[in-house]
Order: structure tokens, then C-alpha cells, then sequence
């Protein structure tokens, strides 16, 4: 048992279980009947998403100082209380269950998912690598 951080709408692994949609929006030009089918998510769960403010400095960043700026604004969002206990939730719930959540973003190196990714680690989450 153990979370996956994956890509929305990238196949699924045989025992990734149910899949978190750690998004700010729905998968745009998606039917709502066809969200987990076209392996988008299961459950929407954007209180784990950056606000829409941050969201739009990550795609804005184009250098490392930008990006990090990003990270910085986004890792003080999730100090927050409802998301830390969100955070510490799933952590102690991949101890026990498989589950993976994620986003749409192409290259996870510059996702929120990233930042999700060291966060849940921190939190003491099981994680799968790779």
C-alpha cells in the first residue's frame, strides 16, 4: 500500500488504486461521466491545488528564481491548517491504502506535484518512486 504522484489522464498502474485529482480545474473538454474512465481522477480534491494566484506565477516562471518564488508561495499554502491536515491525512491513509493523486502538467519538475511529492515524503507518507 502505498501513493502514487502521477500525470492526470496517463494510463493507470495495475494496483494504483483510486486516483485524487489535486487540480484547480476539471480536465477542460472532458464530459464529468468520462473524468475516471479517461483516467483523468476519481475524487476532485483542489484544496490541494495551488491557489489560482500562485497557479499562475509556476506557469509564469521561466527561471529558477520565478520557479522557486512559486514553490515558496505554494509549500505556505499548504502550511495552512485545512490543507495540513489534508496533507497529514493522506500520509497516514498511504500507510494502509493504495492511492495516487496528481495533475495535468507534462513535466512533474515543474508541477505543483513536485512540491506535493516532498511534502507527502515529509508528512511520512509510503510512497512509490518512479
Amino acid at each position: 500500500m502505498a501513493l502514487r504522484i502521477v500525470r492526470l489522464g496517463s494510463p493507470r498502474a495495475p494496483d494504483e488504486g483510486l486516483r485524487i485529482g489535486t487540480v484547480r480545474r476539471p480536465p477542460r473538454g472532458v464530459p464529468k461521466s468520462e473524468f475516471a474512465s479517461g483516467n483523468w481522477y476519481d475524487v476532485w480534491y483542489p484544496n490541494l491545488a495551488p491557489s489560482v494566484e500562485t497557479m499562475k506565477l509556476g506557469q509564469a516562471a521561466e527561471t529558477p528564481a520565478q520557479w522557486a518564488q512559486f514553490m515558496r508561495r505554494y509549500k505556505a499554502e499548504m502550511a495552512e491548517p485545512e490543507a495540513e491536515r489534508s496533507l497529514q491525512l493522506l500520509a497516514a491513509l498511504s500507510l494502509h491504502s493504495a492511492f495516487s493523486m496528481g495533475c495535468y502538467c507534462e513535466d512533474e519538475a515543474r508541477c505543483h506535484r513536485s512540491v506535493l511529492r516532498e511534502l507527502m515524503r515529509q508528512h511520512g507518507a509510503a510512497l512509490v518512486e518512479g
